[in-house]
């Protein structure tokens, strides 16, 4: 199972306009996938029990996800030259190393700057390889988001599609 997590729990966000639309192209081609925005992660996650062996019980369903995935999608924001705290705090709550260990991953680095987050999934990367997830070379970085999408919600950008469609097929094959 595929989940696309939209890293960010900002609500309307251009990161879960991607994900939506990355869901679609996977879908296009027979690929099912999930989509797990951040901004739908259980009130009260930013508490000492996040830690201890009894979780909050609204954190369950997100953990069955997580272990259920193979592949993850991580669309990821860029917050302060680099990626969101809550993507961080989601590493985090999940089990360590299970969640993640031997998984793969694909990264897609947005801003609305000029540099698509090349920081943030550089630092995202470091995350990644400690928790024992394989991450497919190709990581992409899409600038000047908000100017990304046509009123469908689709790309359409030349040169955005053109490396959204590569990466897309070098991650079904991954």
């Amino acid at each position: 199972m595929t989940t696309i997590i939209a890293s960010t729990n900002r609500p309307g966000s251009y990161t879960l306009k991607l994900a939506e639309y990355y869901q679609r192209k996977l879908a296009s081609s027979g690929d099912v996938s999930e989509i797990l925005s951040l901004a739908d992660l259980p009130e009260g996650l930013i508490h000492p029990e996040m830690y201890e062996k009894h979780k909050l019980a609204s954190w369950e369903p997100i953990q069955e996800l997580v272990s259920a995935t193979n592949k993850f999608l991580f669309i990821i924001p860029e917050y302060n030259g680099s990626y969101p705290g809550i993507l961080k705090l989601f590493v985090d709550a999940c089990k360590y190393p299970e969640s993640f260990s031997g998984k793969k991953a694909a990264l897609v680095g947005v801003s609305t700057g000029k540099y698509g987050n090349i920081r943030g999934v550089e630092h995202f990367t470091g995350v990644c390889h400690y928790v024992n997830l394989y991450v497919m070379p190709l990581r992409i970085h899409i600038p000047a988001i908000h100017k990304e999408f046509d009123e469908d919600g689709n790309l359409f950008q030349p040169d955005t599609l053109k490396f959204t469609n590569q990466q897309i097929e070098k991650f079904k094959e991954f």
